[in-house]
Parts: C-alpha cells; sequence; structure tokens
C-alpha cells in the first residue's frame, strides 16, 4: 500500500449539496448554483481533510439499469419522471447544475469515471476491485456501498455521510460488523445479504415481510450466507422458526431476483476520462476554472477548492 485513492459518489454530493444550500444562490443570469458551490466546498473539505493522493468522481451513466429493473421491475419505480419513464425525477433547478460541475471538474483535472448501462455504484464498485496498490476511501452517502468494505488485497473502507461530512463515519469490516451485527470475515457480503432480505423501500426493494433489520443480520451470520439460509428454509431446517421459514418461503420469487439488484457489479465495463488520476497539484486549466468561477458566481468556492488541490 503506497497512498490512498478516494473515490467518490458525485451524484450523492451534488443531491446533498443542493438540498443542503438555498436556491437564492444565483448566477448573473439567475441559474441557480447551489449544488455547485455546496459541490465544490465539500470537496475542497474532503481533499484537504483526507489528502488523497488519487481521486476519481464516479458518475451514474444509468441511474436505473435495465439488468435491474429486468430482474425487479419495482426499482426505483418511484423515481421515475412522469413525463419521461427513462429519466430520473430530478428538480428543475438541479439539472442545469449538473453540467457546470461536470465542467468544473473537467477545468480542474479531477478524474471522472462511467460505464455505459450502469450505476456510480457499480463504477465504484469495478474500481475497488481493480485496486490492488492504494487504500481505498469511499466517499458516499448510500449505505448500499458498505458492501464493498474489505481488508485485502488493500484496505477499502467507506466514509459515509448521509448525516453530513460534519458526522461523517467511517466504516471498515469490524466497524460494519461491529454496527449491525454481522461477521468480521464476510462483513460486506454479510451487509449486501441483510439488505436482500430487509429491502428498501427508497429503491423500492420490498424485502421480506415481517423480517427486519437485525433479524436479517442475525439470520445472515447465523446461517453463513443467504444462500445457505434459502436452504435451510427448503430443508425445513430446524434451526429457523417456523415463523421465519414461512415468510422466506413466502418470499421465494422475490428472494431469487433481488441479489442480482442489491449486489454492486465488480466488473462493469468503467471508462475514464484521463489515463492519469493523480489529485491535481494545480488546475488542469487555470484560465477555464476562472472564466467558470466568474460567469457562474462561484466566488469562495472555487477558491477553497483550488486552495484545498494546491496545499
Amino acid at each position: 500500500m503506497t497512498g490512498r485513492i478516494m473515490l467518490l459518489d458525485a451524484a450523492g454530493l451534488w443531491f446533498r449539496s443542493y438540498y443542503a444550500l438555498p436556491q437564492s444562490l444565483t448566477a448573473p443570469d439567475g441559474t441557480p448554483v447551489n449544488a455547485v458551490r455546496g459541490f465544490c466546498d465539500m470537496l475542497a473539505k474532503l481533499v484537504g481533510e483526507r489528502r488523497p493522493d488519487r481521486i476519481v468522481a464516479c458518475l451514474d451513466n444509468d441511474w436505473r439499469p435495465q439488468f435491474r429493473v429486468d430482474a425487479l421491475p419495482s426499482y426505483k419505480t418511484h423515481r421515475v419522471a412522469v413525463e419521461d419513464p427513462a429519466a430520473e425525477e430530478v428538480p428543475d433547478t438541479l439539472s442545469p447544475q449538473i453540467p457546470i460541475i461536470l465542467e468544473l471538474l473537467a477545468a480542474f483535472g479531477i478524474t471522472t469515471a462511467e460505464a455505459e448501462g450502469f450505476e456510480a455504484d457499480d463504477v465504484i464498485g469495478t474500481l475497488v476491485a481493480r485496486e490492488q496498490r492504494d487504500h481505498v476511501e469511499v466517499i458516499t452517502g448510500d449505505r448500499d456501498l458498505f458492501q464493498l468494505v474489505r481488508d485485502e488485497p488493500v484496505p477499502a473502507r467507506v466514509r459515509y455521510i448521509g448525516a453530513g461530512l460534519s458526522k461523517a463515519q467511517d466504516y471498515g469490516p469490524s466497524e460494519l460488523a461491529e454496527r449491525y451485527g454481522l461477521s468480521t470475515e464476510r462483513a460486506g457480503e454479510d451487509y449486501a445479504e441483510m439488505a436482500v432480505l430487509r429491502g428498501d423501500p427508497s429503491d423500492g426493494l420490498p424485502g421480506v415481510a415481517g423480517i427486519g433489520e437485525k433479524t436479517a443480520a442475525k439470520l445472515v451470520t447465523e446461517f453463513g450466507s443467504l444462500d445457505a439460509l434459502l436452504v435451510a428454509a427448503d430443508s425445513a431446517d430446524k434451526r429457523l422458526t417456523p415463523r421465519n421459514r414461512t415468510k422466506l418461503v413466502e418470499a421465494s420469487e422475490y428472494l431469487a431476483a433481488a441479489p442480482a439488484v442489491v449486489r454492486v457489479v465488480r466488473d462493469a465495463p468503467v471508462i475514464v476520462d484521463r489515463a492519469d488520476d493523480a489529485t491535481p497539484q494545480a488546475p488542469a486549466d487555470g484560465e477555464r476554472v476562472t472564466r467558470l468561477q466568474q460567469r457562474w458566481s462561484l466566488g469562495g468556492s472555487v477558491d477553497r477548492l483550488l486552495a484545498a488541490l494546491t496545499g
């Protein structure tokens, strides 16, 4: 292990920034820039505090991939835009800000990565799986990515910012196991399988009726894996209460489909926009950064990001 690579759930950061700052923050033409400014400030704080040697902003190429919808049609249905079933429901005042953020990342020389037909989670999962050299730190407010924690061949940890940067929590295998009552040896795998059983209404995953988080964690760890648990349910294993066995059998169709939805892909066709993902020590295009800063009235937010990158 020679350094640290930071993988950003970029959409998660700009959504969080959008809702954290007032829409009264606008450019001269009236375009809201609250998400842009918040994103720059969050990135500046992360770079300044964590000092990553490498950094990659991971993007959603497809927020609702067809392979997940085919497996479970309810996947994210509540987020589908009414006027366009293929599009995600995004606030009208956020959409114009996303290209500005992407242009800023390019001007600063911060690497972005995406994979056609896959979510940012899958991009992050693939980059974690590929990494053999540096300590990995995933920055996200999405608990689904807890399944990526590991100790070998190099550590991969999640810095969870669901409650904001000031309340960020670091999770590796031991912390995840302690928090949810999982096995340390396969904490990431246990978490994903617990999530299948528990479900997640925010993603349209119903879970197994009557089995909550604590019971799900207990079942996965007691039987060693979701597959072993389902075998036990089919064979009327006496370690299962009649109630839990009935619930699992009744949810057999869901349980056959859900793992493909919940598990992060580790071999997506990821494409990065530049060969070197080293954290830039100076902007790739300083004049472009200045133009963007002035055009969109980004003021101190861009200055703080520039200061964090240059040290």
